[in-house]
Order: C-alpha cells, then structure tokens, then sequence
C-alpha cells in the first residue's frame, strides 16, 4: 500500500507541461469567473456590433466573426477538456486501486479476528466444560 501512495504522490510530481495547463485550463474554464468574463466579453462584442453603429462595424448582425471565435473556441476546449478528464479518470483509478488495497487488508484482519474470537470461544468453552467436571467429582 505504501508503494500505491508513493506512486500517486510521485505521479502528480510527474506531470508533462501540456497536462497540467490542460487541468488549469479546465479549472478556470469551470469557473464562474470565466463564465461572467464570457458573458461581458460576447456582451460586448454584441452591443459594439449593434449599439455603437456610428463607429462602423467590424461583425455586423448574425456576428459570423463571432461564430467562428466560438467555434475556434470550441474546438481547441474539447480536447483540453478530455485531457483533464483522462486525468482524472486515472486519478481515480488508482485511488480505487488503493481503497481496493485497504478493503482487502480490513477484510484479512477481521477474517483473522473472527478466527481468534473462535479460538477464545473454543478455551472458554473448554475452561466451563473443565469447571463443571472438577465440581463433579
């Protein structure tokens, strides 16, 4: 068990440069910051777009440009995404692998302790048996 947990410890030590940016990547995406920061930004770009139509337009209505940032966006997001849920994925398997390892290791000691509490039941048992025949005779 000792090896499992010095295997994860070292496991998060061991990360390449693209796989821990892929988990703050998705932290900060699952945010709500990023959330309200997205929702000002593309409020922001409508109204531009819309409102402010003395400055000209650089995405007049249906916002194509638009469409293609989020788009751009969503293609880039979707794997960094897998990236970090593979991760988690293996994070969780080995932590499994350890309650597994633990589980065992309790099943085995009450397995054992079953086994003495038989051993000291068979000797009390004995010891009563014992008691009665010494006050026979």
């Amino acid at each position: 068990m000792k090896k499992l947990e010095h295997r994860l410890h070292l496991h998060r030590h061991q990360l390449t440069l693209g796989q821990k940016l892929a988990d703050t990547i998705t932290s900060f995406g699952g945010s709500w910051t990023f959330i309200l920061m997205f929702l000002a930004l593309l409020l922001v770009w409508m109204s531009l777009n819309t409102v402010f139509l003395i400055f000209g337009l650089f995405d007049p209505y249906p916002f194509i440009l638009l469409n293609l940032v989020l788009s751009c966006l969503a293609a880039i997001q979707a794997p960094i995404i897998l990236m970090s849920q593979n991760r988690a994925a293996q994070r969780d398997r080995a932590k499994a692998e350890r309650d597994y390892m633990v589980n065992r290791k309790a099943e085995r000691e009450v397995v054992n302790m079953q086994q003495d509490l038989e051993e000291i039941k068979v000797l009390i048992r004995d010891m009563h048996i014992s008691r009665k025949n010494r006050k026979r005779r």
